[in-house]
């Protein structure tokens, strides 16, 4: 089992260079703090996955995405893998998905359960807090469900992530329109913090069945510097 949990628990290629981001911020770059509350970090379990599916939550998802044999995903925040295993298989034994969070328990589950059902398609990386930690220029698509609200440096995260994209890559958000102390964030306040690291909103659209809205961007053609990054006030999320 240990042989074949190392090539699970390191990143497989081509996600092999873990640590070429090459749009990293030099010492000394400040990012802007959010406007407005943060939830705490929940239990990965966000419902049971048998709920989940007699709604087709995973299946709506990722055909929104447009996820197809052969891509590469990442699945940030991944909990216990409920997207995780759902993209393997949609990807396919020629694709590949980056399973991500910041709970070392909860990897170690998702481990066990990769192990399980025999994913060879699949790696597992532990993330930071501000930073996904993703290999530059790797990913089709980048998925953040019902997780986003939860990110304490929004702004640096995202701004970190932006180079994680391969050219046409996209970023997808489902999450719940409620304030962001209540476990979701304003559609419009989320578009606002998303333009102002360098994504443009491509799709949007209310879905009951995801309990709540999808939210689909793409890296813009340009970055902004850390400083130059404004804020967006929670009580004017529609500037721009």
């Amino acid at each position: 089992m240990i042989s074949r949990l190392l090539p699970i628990l390191a990143c497989m290629l081509p996600l092999a260079a873990c640590d070429a981001l090459g749009g990293a911020a030099e010492q000394g770059q400040r990012f802007p703090e959010p406007d407005r509350p943060v939830s705490e970090v929940v239990s990965s379990q966000f419902s049971t996955e048998d709920q989940r599916d007699s709604v087709g939550e995973a299946q709506t998802v990722m055909d929104l995405a447009e996820i197809e044999p052969g891509m590469t995903v990442a699945d940030i925040g991944a909990g216990n893998g409920y997207y995780t295993v759902r993209l393997a298989e949609r990807v396919g034994a020629d694709g590949r998905v980056l399973a991500q969070d910041i709970d070392q328990e909860a990897l170690d589950r998702l481990a066990r359960r990769v192990e399980r059902y025999r994913l060879d398609n699949v790696s597992i990386r532990r993330g930071e807090f501000a930073d996904p930690s993703l290999p530059a220029d790797s990913f089709d698509r980048i998925f953040m469900v019902h997780m986003y609200h939860e990110i304490e440096e929004p702004y640096e995260f995202l701004w970190r992530m932006w180079p994680a994209l391969r050219d046409g890559g996209q970023v997808i958000v489902v999450d719940r329109d409620r304030p962001t102390d209540q476990h979701g964030i304003d559609p419009l306040l989320l578009s606002c913090e998303f333009k102002r690291v360098g994504y443009e909103l491509v799709a949007f659209k209310d879905a009951p069945e995801l309990l709540g809205y999808y939210a689909q961007f793409k890296a813009a053609a340009n970055r902004p510097e850390p400083g130059e990054i404004k804020p967006c006030r929670s009580d004017n999320a529609t500037q721009g």
